[in-house]
């Protein structure tokens, strides 16, 4: 596999299958893919009309290329608390299991948190991920290492560390402050906001760091409507869902992701799509923590942006974003009692192109002329991959037996950060045993 890239080096990749997830899902077969520098320049049929020339570097891979998985919503450093708790409901796991451990944490507990899941993620294709963390700035400092994409959306969250990243006038300065330093939309690191949630924070602060979002331009990250009960106060105060209480406070008012939105009716769907809010899907969290089932179908075909997130690592157990591609698929069936509710070609699209969209990022997500070179390669030498009569039957094998293991290189930005399915940039055995050592402390107390 290649090394590293300088600026302007173009390279070529053939591979035996080429899926783009692009507007129309085209799928080459065999395809090829042009890298001029971070950027695809040419994708298309082996056949087709790129020019090699003696600048040219050209990689017969075999296999399949992708564009890497996007991960909506997460909360990586969570590998740190990964398992406790298991088996209490949404608010007896926050305030039992979770809170009085991440109370505990430091920036260099998160740094290694954030080391060991990027590692993890980035083995299993997802290149980017969308986090709603504190100690933020740790978060950065190991993605920069790792060599993955961030969109970094600080949290603000009442219960955690209030002193220094609660609601109020020092943590929205930082916030700013934050942002000048790191927002980088033609690199690797963007940066948002990210109020916890109306039910933690209440209605006027999630209004407040709404408008702080919408003066930066960036995207506004909070948990909706997780489960049936959270909002409960707020609605009954109000006489409206949690969902039209956030709207007619001016919290949709800008590039807004809701995560979650499982408990949302008819109503609720339609208020999200015409505001153009786009949502993070979580089934495996969702189904772990009983929270019940989002309702997918009616999402898609109300036109609501949709992306596919894991969670945190410790309400799923896993960042492999392939169970939630074939989960939240087979989900959507089941529920609407259909086979054709969700289609394959659909819920990849949740997990590439659909998944950038929703956390703010216009030129990722597809292997396209002009987004960044954010790849993976999948080895079909598997008796899941067999056969493939047409196209539609490779998104097929995809979506119900593509897996973490069928992995085994990865591109960010046109540079290799997994080579034969080894992370290059991260050191996993100490990042394990640093997670092992700290985490007996963050439990112990």
């Amino acid at each position: 596999m290649p090394g590293s890239l300088r600026p302007m080096d173009r390279h070529r990749y053939v591979a035996d299958a080429v899926v783009t997830c692009d507007a129309t899902d085209a799928v080459y077969t065999p395809g090829v893919v042009e890298v001029v520098g971070d950027r695809i320049a040419w994708v298309g049929p082996l056949d087709g009309e790129a020019v090699v020339d003696d600048s040219t570097t050209v990689h017969h891979l075999g296999g399949l290329l992708m564009p890497g998985l996007v991960n909506s919503h997460c909360h990586t450093p969570m590998t740190l608390v990964r398992g406790a708790g298991d088996g209490l409901p949404l608010d007896r796991w926050l305030r039992e299991a979770m809170w009085p451990r991440e109370g505990r944490m430091t920036a260099e507990d998160v740094w290694w948190g954030m080391t060991l899941g990027s590692a993890e993620m980035l083995r299993a294709g997802v290149t980017t991920s969308c986090e709603m963390y504190l100690f933020e700035e740790a978060l950065v400092e190991a993605v920069t290492v790792s060599g993955a994409r961030l969109v970094m959306t600080p949290g603000v969250l009442s219960a955690l560390h209030a002193d220094s990243h609660g609601h109020g006038s020092d943590r929205m300065v930082a916030l700013a402050e934050f942002h000048a330093r790191h927002h980088d939309p033609v690199g690797r690191i963007t940066v948002g906001v990210a109020p916890h949630s109306a039910y933690d924070l209440g209605v006027a602060a999630c209004s407040e760091l709404a408008d702080l979002a919408r003066s930066l331009e960036v995207v506004l990250h909070l948990h909706v409507a997780e489960t049936k009960m959270e909002s409960a106060a707020l609605e009954a105060e109000h006489g409206a869902s949690i969902v039209r209480i956030l709207a007619e406070h001016g919290v949709f008012g800008g590039r807004v992701l809701a995560a979650h939105c499982v408990w949302v009716d008819d109503a609720d769907i339609a208020v999200l799509s015409d505001a153009g809010v786009a949502v993070a899907h979580c089934p495996v969290s969702n189904m772990k923590l009983g929270s019940g089932i989002a309702p997918l179908a009616a999402m898609l075909s109300a036109g609501v942006t949709l992306g596919l997130g894991t969670d945190g690592p410790a309400s799923n157990d896993s960042l492999d974003l392939w169970e939630e591609v074939k989960m939240a698929a087979l989900l959507a069936r089941v529920a609407a009692l259909d086979s054709t509710a969700v289609t394959p070609a659909q819920v990849l699209a949740m997990a590439t192109r659909g998944a950038a969209a929703a956390v703010g990022l216009d030129d990722v997500g597809r292997l396209a002329e002009g987004f960044v070179a954010d790849m993976i390669r999948i080895d079909l030498d598997h008796s899941t991959f067999v056969p493939v009569t047409e196209p539609s039957e490779l998104l097929a094998h995809l979506v119900w037996a593509g897996s973490d293991r069928r992995v085994t290189d990865v591109w960010v930005a046109g540079e290799p950060v997994v080579v034969d399915g080894r992370v290059t940039n991260v050191d996993e055995d100490r990042a394990r045993a640093e997670v092992s050592s700290r985490a007996v402390r963050l439990a112990e107390g």
